[in-house]
């Protein structure tokens, strides 16, 4: 039935997109691929080479490692997030902490093969996120529960043109999947308060590329640039639960839904100011104004979803490191994250804000071959306001305004070692 088919796409999309409350970069991006880069913020990635995890933001760099080196890191993240609001006009909703802790894990190899060619391999992560309001939430009939995981592969190579400039590229492997659940709200028809209204979930790989550029202006100061292509995602899956069939919650409807992760660019500078104080700094944008709609497919039809009218999204950041002893090194950093959504488009399954990160960070080399590395962040996130007034889901509980405040905190370590 087309109503069963309508649910199933808003079952979709917001599954996909109602982590984006507790992620850390614009959307549903993750930012933490390093735990070296996490305590300057990120800032000036594409023009820094301090181990093998350097391939991740700009494959060029790879001309600047020399030998073999493996980065083995992972970063801890502890979100605090809560929403407070209304449901059917006058209902209370809220939940506390609903965002769940995750760890981060990352890994990556390099190897010079000779002065000008390197060759690297990278895993880790771009986009992921759990979160669970409770089956008491009083918007539940908007969702209640969501996951998005996944995980990216890369092999990349770098080449150095002229004794100043180098260049480098790589495909990625992207494997994904969702997850989302809602719960009525409120009874209605046969349909009791807590009852699974509808449940979705869904799986894709797909390909990408990115490719980049180191250009070393002089012995102090060099410059980046790195762009990542978009990555189109089908997932496709199934749904259950008593919004697509009264008598039968546990019938399977199949459907998929195309998602197309953006396009991105990094440009970066690094300067060596003193022998022992650098500065470094970045401007990130993501193609975010690609997402207007979403649509969903079926074997029969395509029905939209609805329009999303994202904005590019802008992420400026400055750090600096201290090389306090020659074998500890201090960093800081502060960034700025610009929200992709505007005012007038925010809403619960997006409440997309703006972000100030404040990090801090220490390297010690171990020995000859092994540097530790340890970063700490906290993200401050504007308080963001949004109405949900999805027509298909106001009868199990009714429309739903609120707003929703909140921190994230982030610890990372990282293990460089060079044979």
């Amino acid at each position: 039935m087309k109503m069963n088919k309508t649910l199933l796409s808003a079952a979709v999309a917001v599954g996909l997109l109602s982590t984006s409350t507790v992620t850390h970069a614009a959307g549903f991006q993750l930012a933490e691929y390093s735990a070296t880069g996490l305590g300057r913020a990120y800032a000036g990635e594409a023009a820094m080479a301090d181990g093998a995890d350097a391939q991740w933001r700009n494959p060029a760099m790879l001309t600047y490692l020399e030998g073999t080196q493996v980065s083995v890191g992972a970063i801890y993240v502890d979100p605090n997030i809560d929403i407070e609001g209304t449901s059917g006009g006058n209902t209370p909703a809220s939940s506390k902490d609903f965002a769940h802790s995750a760890v981060i894990p990352s890994f990556y190899v390099s190897h010079k093969y000779n002065d000008k060619f390197a060759l690297g391999f990278a895993a880790g992560t771009n986009y992921g996120m759990e979160t669970d309001l409770g089956t008491d939430f009083a918007g539940a009939n908007h969702g209640n529960e969501a996951s998005v995981i996944s995980m990216e592969l890369n092999l990349n190579a770098a080449y150095q043109v002229l004794e100043n400039v180098s260049i480098g590229g790589g495909i990625r492997y992207i494997m994904a999947e969702g997850s989302f659940g809602a719960v009525a709200a409120s009874d209605y028809l046969f349909m009791k308060k807590g009852d699974t209204l509808k449940y979705m979930e869904g799986e894709d790989t797909a390909w990408g590329w990115q490719v980049g550029t180191a250009w070393q202006i002089n012995e102090n100061n060099r410059l980046g640039f790195t762009y990542k292509s978009e990555v189109d995602l089908t997932l496709e899956g199934h749904a259950n639960g008593r919004g697509f069939n009264m008598l039968q919650p546990n019938k399977k409807d199949a459907g998929s839904m195309d998602l197309a992760l953006p396009a991105t660019a990094e440009l970066a500078s690094f300067h060596q100011l003193t022998e022992k104080v650098a500065v470094h700094a970045s401007v990130n944008w993501t193609n975010w104004s690609s997402f207007k709609e979403l649509v969903a497919d079926f074997p029969t039809e395509s029905v939209p979803i609805k329009e999303e009218n994202w904005e590019d999204n802008y992420r400026f950041a400055i750090g600096t490191t201290y090389q306090m002893t020659p074998k500890l090194a201090l960093r800081s950093g502060i960034a700025y994250d610009t929200s992709a959504v505007s005012e007038e488009h925010r809403t619960a399954t997006i409440p997309e804000t703006d972000r100030t990160w404040l990090s801090i960070g220490a390297g010690y080399q171990w020995s000859e071959q092994l540097t530790l590395d340890a970063g700490f962040t906290y993200i401050l996130a504007k308080d963001a306001k949004m109405v949900e007034d999805d027509a298909s889901s106001a009868p199990f509980g009714g429309d739903f305004e609120g707003e929703v405040t909140g921190s994230i905190w982030l610890v990372g370590i990282q293990a460089n070692y060079r044979f």
